[in-house]
């Protein structure tokens, strides 16, 4: 525990991070792409290093690497529409008839409990439970598709943005650096590296906890849908995992995914669904308890336990939103705070800082002086 971390500056950290999930919650639009930038930047770092070391410039190297994944990015978009085009009306078939599987599961799982429990029966909460499934089954398509169409052309401007972040990220990133260090005091300007390696480091540590904690979540799942007996096991571990970036929410989805289709393929036997939900409720408790914390939370040198409870302030505070940011803010916050405690506790800083500023008012005062 470094010298200024104490009681004072880890409430401001704990502040300012819920200010900022506030904050960006406000401004997604700008936030996601952004993160998807670090993301990418952070993947394309190594390789622009790389051609660096080789003796190429470093607009060179990041011309080279930033303008071969977007020209990357295009083949793929230009290569994939006319197929997404052609199956776009087979998925719309297929989402139906999965949203049927898992009417019947639930129709079923309400009989057998209204067999169970008479007082369900008297409630007729099979029959209720029949009528709005009916209803939500029939009208899906026509309620919820032109919605996501419209919010995933709301959306698609501002996630091409990514990539292009990332290149100015990968070429202009030394010139921001040396911005920021031409503004600081010459007294702080050791402290002021530190903070920029430091939060450097706390998100390449996220994101490569993040690339971590997928690759566990994956294993988990597909061993256990594997013993469980729903196909194929690694396919839909690793869908599941990466909507798992989302905490909670993403996990419910997945889940979600995996019963639709054991509902589906294994209609008279509701004990795959079943399964597959507590194969989902273990991975989820690992998840929590131990995949995360050894992952992204030793990545970001968090505590187990502010991990967690920082991962419910995030959902509280800012929604799915914050259940997505509050980890890389949370780090981002810890560095900085960390530094500014450290620098306001530092007599020694202090005093030559108040040093150099006397003897520039004494410079500067030199020729005024009859």
């Amino acid at each position: 525990m470094n010298r200024g971390s104490g009681p004072v500056v880890w409430t401001g950290i704990i502040a300012s991070t819920c200010l900022l999930l506030f904050v960006f919650q406000k401004i997604l639009w700008l936030v996601v792409p952004f993160l998807l930038a670090l993301i990418i930047y952070y993947f394309l770092q190594p390789a622009t290093n790389r051609l660096v070391l080789h003796g190429v410039s470093h607009k060179t190297a990041a011309l080279v690497t930033g303008g071969s994944f977007i020209a990357l990015l295009l083949l793929c978009a230009v290569l994939l529409s006319p197929w997404v085009g052609a199956r776009i009306v087979g998925w719309e078939a297929s989402l139906t008839r999965y949203i049927e599987g898992g009417s019947r599961l639930l129709l079923g799982t309400m009989g057998a409990l209204e067999a169970q429990f008479s007082f369900l029966e008297r409630a007729s909460l099979s029959r209720n439970v029949s009528e709005q499934t009916a209803h939500f089954t029939e009208t899906f398509a026509q309620r919820h598709l032109g919605d996501f169409v419209v919010t995933l052309a709301a959306w698609l401007p501002a996630l091409l943005l990514a990539p292009f972040l990332a290149f100015f990220f990968l070429r202009d990133g030394r010139r921001f650096t040396r911005f920021i260090a031409r503004a600081v005091p010459n007294a702080f300007f050791e402290r002021t590296l530190y903070l920029m390696h430091e939060m450097d480091r706390a998100a390449r540590g996220y994101f490569q906890g993040l690339i971590s904690l997928t690759i566990l979540d994956t294993v988990a799942l597909a061993i256990g849908l594997w013993i469980v007996g729903i196909s194929p096991p690694l396919l839909l571990g690793l869908v599941c995992a990466v909507l798992a970036w989302v905490p909670y929410v993403g996990s419910i989805l997945g889940c979600l995914l995996v019963v639709l289709v054991a509902a589906t393929d294994f209609p008279l036997d509701p004990w795959m669904a079943y399964g597959a939900i507590i194969v989902f409720v273990l991975v989820r408790l690992l998840d929590d308890f131990v995949f995360m914390p050894l992952t992204i939370g030793r990545s970001l040198n968090m505590h187990p336990l502010l991990t967690v409870l920082m991962i419910f302030v995030g959902g509280a505070v800012a929604g799915v939103a914050g259940l997505m940011l509050v980890l890389p803010l949370l780090g981002i916050a810890m560095v900085v705070g960390e530094t500014i405690g450290m620098i306001v506790t530092d007599e020694r800083l202090q005093a030559r800082h108040a040093h150099s500023r006397r003897l520039r008012a004494r410079q500067a005062a030199a020729d005024l002086q009859s």
